[in-house]
């Protein structure tokens, strides 16, 4: 998977591909990354202080079951939207002069199908809470799964535009920061047994609300528009494939605590699901660029122009990692005393928090590749997604019922791997032209940070947090400006592009 940099360099070079991306093109995915960063770092700055209400507050217990009741709605939130999260790009791609109609089949198509989920898990609630006692408000919580889907839906439509800014508004700002207030609020009234539970679904309506409107502003009412149902047929089949490859990269990071669910008590889950939170976090950097990446790579398959594509997979590869190398060494070095944050039980997680991290690592790369593998080879994907899935199962039913949150986090590790070569080879044999993204430089700059967050963990917690991972960052981000980032690398932190290219 890794390469030289000089390797990289002659490789993304207009002269060496012939077909070299136009700098405006890397620039729209530079800027349609940035925006979306910054919905990251919005979004991180509300997620933590939910963590630290639900950890402090509400205990590991209460957390666990939260932690299940919502994993299991979002999986069938995620089938519902039938892939159309990436697959309207390429729906609208084809459908030009006719995208508000293309828009409003998806949204109907995938509402339909989030009614037959939720009535599903209203009908067997134990599926939802399966080892706790329910109240009748929980039993109705699986309708928050058409709030999903329509924000999800909404979101995709607006991207290709795009608008990325709704994203940024709906799922940085409005989600997190609902759901940390409902969630303080609740802490202190006679709901709070079921305070997680409301305050999540509180979020999520204000996020489909936030969604909605946007999408109904730019695309307008549906003048002329009703339902087909041979149009929203073929528009659910088509997508079957895209739809299963969602599912399993959304399993792949659920599995776990499904199966850790049915082996271990809640407080263990609440701790492991702390523990994941925290390492999601170098993941959203690779989503960051998910709504713009998806619309640029729709377009350029569908022209047949696969060398761009693939210039595009390595350089936002490379962007990713680089970018989260950097915040897995800073949180994982300092592991126990960022878990410890959220109370004395939840410092036991630090080495689950190591194992998870290492699995983001890996899995980025898989997550770029497949970006555009489900372009042009979505059954081959599906089939690696599958084939990643069992083996994360087969290793988790090993190792669970002996190591609990660790043998969990150690699965997901491995086939994160397996997964990531897999995934990138392929691509990279359809596309006849290289796309990984990692680079020698990514160790040049790893090595001397991760040296002294060892000489950190020397020090109390508070000098860790406050100044240990902070240096750590800083001294990777330094070293890989200096080394790592030439010529259109930089573009993802230029302001304009004429700034880093005066001749585009």
């Amino acid at each position: 998977m890794a390469g030289t940099d000089a390797s990289m360099s002659a490789a993304e070079s207009p002269a060496a591909s012939g077909h070299a991306p136009s700098a405006q093109e890397t620039a729209e995915l530079a800027r349609g990354g940035r925006t979306s960063f910054l919905g990251y770092v919005l979004r991180l700055a509300a997620r933590f202080p939910f963590l630290f209400i639900a950890g402090r507050l509400y205990g590991a217990e209460s957390l666990g079951r939260f932690a299940y009741a919502t994993m299991v709605v979002e999986l069938v939130a995620m089938l519902a939207t039938l892939g159309l999260k990436r697959g309207l790009a390429e729906a609208m791609a084809a459908r030009q002069q006719d995208q508000t109609h293309a828009l409003y089949d998806a949204l109907l198509v995938s509402l339909i199908a989030a009614l037959l989920g939720a009535a599903l898990l209203i009908a067997v609630p134990q599926i939802v809470f399966p080892t706790t006692e329910y109240a009748a408000l929980e039993r109705w919580f699986p309708l928050i799964i058409v709030a999903i889907v329509a924000s999800d839906v909404s979101l995709a439509g607006l991207a290709f535009r795009f608008d990325i800014g709704a994203t940024v508004r709906a799922r940085s700002l409005v989600e997190p920061w609902v759901l940390s207030a409902a969630a303080l609020a609740l802490a202190f009234t006679a709901l709070k047994p079921d305070g997680l539970i409301i305050a999540y679904l509180a979020s999520m309506v204000a996020a489909a609300a936030a969604s909605l409107w946007p999408a109904f502003r730019r695309f307008g009412a549906p003048s002329g528009w009703h339902p087909r149902p041979g149009v929203l047929w073929l528009l659910a089949r088509r997508n079957v494939a895209l739809a299963g490859a969602d599912i399993a990269e959304w399993g792949a990071h659920r599995l776990d605590v499904f199966i850790l669910g049915r082996f271990a008590p809640p407080e263990i889950v609440g701790i492991y699901y702390i523990a994941q939170q925290i390492a999601s976090l170098p993941q959203r950097l690779k989503s960051s660029f998910d709504p713009i990446l998806a619309p640029v790579l729709a377009t350029n398959i569908a022209e047949g122009r696969t060398t761009k594509a693939a210039l595009h997979i390595r350089q936002i590869g490379f962007w990713v990692g680089a970018a989260q190398l950097g915040v897995v060494l800073a949180l994982g070095i300092t592991g126990q005393a960022s878990m410890g944050l959220f109370g004395p039980v939840f410092a036991s997680g630090a080495l689950i928090l190591a194992l998870l991290l290492l699995a983001e690592l890996f899995a980025a790369q898989a997550a770029v590749a497949e970006a555009a593998l489900v372009y042009v080879a979505r059954g081959r994907n599906l089939m690696w997604s599958a084939a990643g899935i069992l083996i994360q199962a087969g290793l988790s039913v090993l190792l669970v019922p002996r190591y609990g949150g660790e043998g969990a986090a150690a699965a997901l590790a491995a086939a994160a791997l397996i997964l990531s070569v897999g995934k990138s080879r392929l691509l990279a044999r359809l596309l006849a032209h290289p796309v990984a993204g990692w680079r020698w430089s990514l160790l040049l700059a790893g090595a001397p940070a991760f040296a002294i967050g060892l000489l950190f963990l020397q020090t109390p917690e508070w000098v860790q947090l406050g100044f240990g991972q902070w240096l750590v960052l800083a001294v990777f981000c330094a070293i890989i400006w200096r080394f790592g980032f030439k010529g259109a690398d930089r573009l993802l932190f230029a302001r304009s592009l004429r700034k880093e290219f005066p001749e585009a």
